[in-house]
């Protein structure tokens, strides 16, 4: 009796791990396989002049190596200054930030710029939520976007999204955001390939359901429409998640541009402990954001299985990174039916599946961006898979434990412009 309900435990288990492999990957692959979606995922040919007015949010903290590129670059952003102003926000303590901040904006104040401020707040909780709601405030423009403090953004990012927000007469913008330095260390590449499709496919899949867990930068705003949802939720993890779903909730369009021309560029975490804490932070966002219930006041079912599918998707990575190990030992080690081993079996051939579409995605990459993949490229991703679904099993099962005691600190990652070198490389390389 037990051994029969191990087996159908093993058998359910498989089975739902199989869909779910199999629906992620339909996503992976949503703008290759219908045309329609990708052309609505294209930026336009031609830009409008520009006529909205922008105010850039750049949260940083500790970010000494990388602000002052950040700010040269969105100053120097092919758009009018008369219609950008930007502010730097940190908390007090943060004096080495808001010292190089300030050092930038009396560069640029000598040259006769003056559209740039720095914004410090000195209550609680020190995140980037909080920040933003400290500096909402202070933002006159129409549109309110956000950058983090080490991206590199486009020149013509402005001049797009103005574009498509005249144009199409929408309020809010996503636009792509792509790690770049995909060879830094073991899990850099996996770690590219998954913003790839994220930004590239999937967000447009939710977009088009109007279910949508916005990314965390490179996402504009009508201000109107942010005062009006009075900001972001300064105790949730992941508020850019928080944030889509609440628009989506509100019945608001979201339009996703992923151009490869046009993306934001960013770094993978430069060590693995920062890549666990990161994705710890992700996981446990998914879970307020989950317990939180603002999916359930989607106006449609599907929106809110969609939504609902995508907060509890870190307790499905927890269930995966206990069940692959035990699946592979059973195969290995016990003697079990046929045709129950080849079922435990299944969730194991779809991860290969998406290894295999990964190895593909990393062509498609590195040729858009003028970089180069090679098979030895693709055979370290190989040696890598295994141990990367483990690394991300594990922050999910920390981030349950964080959550069960209630602990809800904000774990910084570090920034230290690796992705600018690898931009340079494709740069060498084109010239």
């Amino acid at each position: 009796m037990i051994v029969a309900i191990v087996y159908l435990v093993l058998i359910v288990v498989s089975i739902l791990l199989t869909v779910q492999s199999a629906h992620v990957l339909y996503l992976m692959l949503y703008t290759w396989d219908r045309a329609d979606a990708e052309r609505k995922a294209r930026a336009p040919e031609e830009f409008l002049p520009p006529q909205l007015s922008f105010s850039v949010l750049l949260p940083a903290r500790h970010e000494e190596d990388v602000i002052q590129s950040t700010i040269e670059r969105v100053v120097r952003a092919d758009y009018p200054a008369e219609l950008l102003e930007v502010f730097v926000i940190c908390s007090q303590d943060d004096t080495g930030t808001v010292k190089k901040a300030e050092e930038k904006i009396d560069e640029l104040h000598r040259e006769g710029l003056h559209n740039v401020r720095v914004v410090v707040f000195d209550d609680k909780p020190i995140n980037k939520p909080h920040g933003l709601n400290t500096a909402l405030p202070h933002t006159a423009n129409e549109v309110v976007t956000i950058f983090d403090a080490e991206d590199d953004i486009h020149p013509k990012i402005f001049s797009l999204v103005n574009t498509v927000m005249v144009q199409e007469d929408v309020r809010v913008v996503q636009a792509g955001v792509q790690l770049m330095n995909y060879q830094s260390n073991w899990y850099s590449t996996l770690n590219v390939l998954e913003y790839f499709f994220w930004f590239k496919s999937r967000l447009h899949y939710h977009a088009h359901y109007g279910s949508i867990p916005l990314g965390g930068n490179t996402v504009f705003f009508a201000r109107e429409l942010l005062l009006r949802l009075r900001g972001w939720d300064d105790r949730n993890l992941t508020e850019d998640a928080d944030m889509g779903l609440r628009i989506s909730a509100m019945g608001e369009r979201v339009r996703v541009v992923y151009d490869d021309r046009y993306v934001t560029k960013e770094e993978t975490p430069p060590t693995l402990g920062h890549f666990i804490r990161q994705r710890t932070r992700w996981s446990q966002g998914f879970m307020q954001t989950l317990k939180k219930g603002t999916w359930k006041k989607m106006p449609t079912r599907k929106q809110r299985w969609l939504a609902f599918y995508v907060l509890a998707f870190p307790r499905g990575q927890a269930l995966l990174g206990l069940y692959l190990p035990l699946s592979l030992g059973m195969i290995l080690v016990l003697k079990v039916p046929v045709l129950i081993a080849l079922c435990s079996y299944l969730p194991v051939l779809l991860l290969a599946a998406h290894f295999l579409v990964q190895a593909v995605g990393l062509y498609e990459f590195t040729n858009a961006h003028g970089l180069e993949a090679s098979p030895k490229a693709v055979l370290r991703m190989a040696i890598a898979w295994f141990p990367f679904q483990m690394v991300l099993a594990y922050a999910a099962l920390r981030a349950m434990r964080r959550e069960m005691l209630g602990r809800h600190d904000w774990e910084k990652t570090q920034h230290v412009g690796a992705h600018r070198a690898t931009t340079e490389e494709a740069e060498s390389r084109v010239g």
